[in-house]
């Protein structure tokens, strides 16, 4: 299985999440060029704390040692979880929260902001517990969509609310398949959509790091009951384990 070779934490996290980490997080570019993009996302990799042994997750679906060309004592990540803080002055205090795994509910990739609650309370139940804030969501795959949730006032007499979603979906199909594409800009010499050299080398440094603290701290992998997923809140996909008891050596992301 490729997993056995990569992991999640070096296919998805390292390759994947952390690039779009950096496309978010970076500041307004100082002039206009790729070169300029690439000097940014640098920057916000210098930026990224250390991650603490409570903010990190690796786990398993159950049956995953059961799989054809996976060791029966495999130690390899088919799902991990952390939670990223970026040191600068916009985003302290502002937790980034990583995840990513094989055989869950649904095969999807979504950028979730979730706002601040405002100071004060606009209706008589926006603040129960189970109660969602407003959030800006991107969808990257297998669909383009972008989406605005916010709480709104209930056709009643009564001053509550719930929440709504406005969903803005690109029903545009793609002339190219997204790597036929990066295979015609290597032919081109288009660099447009690749990482500079020190993004990488960065990105590969801290993953080499989150691999060694997992091990270090005696990380035992979670074996995950979710039998091909689990959906949190809002139909986000959110593995069983984040959700239940986790191993000795395993921390909980809120």
């Amino acid at each position: 299985m490729f997993y056995e070779s990569a992991s999640c934490l070096r296919d998805v996290v390292q390759n994947h999440l952390f690039q779009i980490v950096a496309l978010l997080a970076m500041e307004p570019l100082g002039y206009q060029g790729h070169d300029a993009v690439h000097a940014e996302k640098y920057k916000v990799f210098r930026a990224m704390r250390p991650v603490a042994p409570e903010d990190l997750v690796r786990g398993k679906y159950a049956g995953y040692r059961d799989e054809r060309g996976v060791a029966a004592d495999s130690d390899v990540e088919a799902f991990y979880a952390q939670r990223l803080f970026i040191d600068w002055w916009r985003w302290q205090g502002v937790p980034w929260n990583l995840r990513a795994g094989k055989c869950l509910a649904a095969t999807a990739s979504e950028i979730l902001v979730e706002l601040k609650p405002p100071p004060q309370r606009l209706f008589d139940d926006s603040a129960p517990a189970a109660c969602r804030t407003n959030y800006l969501r991107s969808c990257l795959a297998p669909h383009a969509a972008i989406a605005f949730a916010a709480r709104v006032k209930r056709p009643d007499k009564e001053f509550s609310g719930e929440q709504r979603e406005l969903l803005m979906l690109d029903s545009r199909t793609e002339d190219q398949a997204p790597y036929e594409r990066l295979l015609g800009d290597v032919i081109a010499g288009d660099s447009t959509l690749f990482a500079h050299q020190e993004c990488i080398e960065s990105a590969s440094a801290r993953t080499s790091m989150l691999n060694m603290l997992a091990r270090s701290i005696e990380h035992e992998l979670v074996e995950r009951k979710h039998h091909l997923g689990a959906r949190g809140r809002g139909g986000r996909v959110v593995p069983t384990a984040a959700r239940s008891r986790y191993g000795r050596s395993s921390r909980r992301l809120a």
